[in-house]
C-alpha cells in the first residue's frame, strides 16, 4: 500500500547547503519525497512511500531522514 505524509523537521545552523540535502536524503532512501526548504532553518519532506502500514511507512522514512540529516530536529507529522 501506499501512505502519503510528510515529516517537518528543524535544521541547525551548521548544516548544508540545499543541493547537499537533497543529495543526502536520496541517497538515504528519501527518494520517494518531496523536499521543501522554503522557511530558513526548516525542511519539509512530502512522502509517498510503500509499507504495510501507515506507521512502518512513517518510522522508515523518519529512520532514512535521520541517516541523511542527523542533526535534524522532528516538529511534526502531518497525514
Amino acid at each position: 500500500m501506499e501512505f502519503e505524509f510528510t515529516l517537518k523537521f528543524t535544521l541547525t545552523t551548521d548544516r548544508p547547503g540545499v543541493d547537499e540535502l537533497v543529495e543526502c536524503l536520496g541517497a538515504a532512501g528519501c527518494d520517494d519525497a518531496l523536499v521543501g526548504i522554503g522557511q530558513s532553518g526548516l525542511i519539509s519532506l512530502e512522502f509517498t512511500r510503500e509499507a504495510d502500514s501507515a506507521k512502518l511507512a512513517i518510522f522508515s522514512a523518519l529512520a532514512d531522514a535521520k541517516r541523511a540529516i542527523p542533526t535534524a530536529k522532528l516538529l511534526e507529522v502531518a497525514p
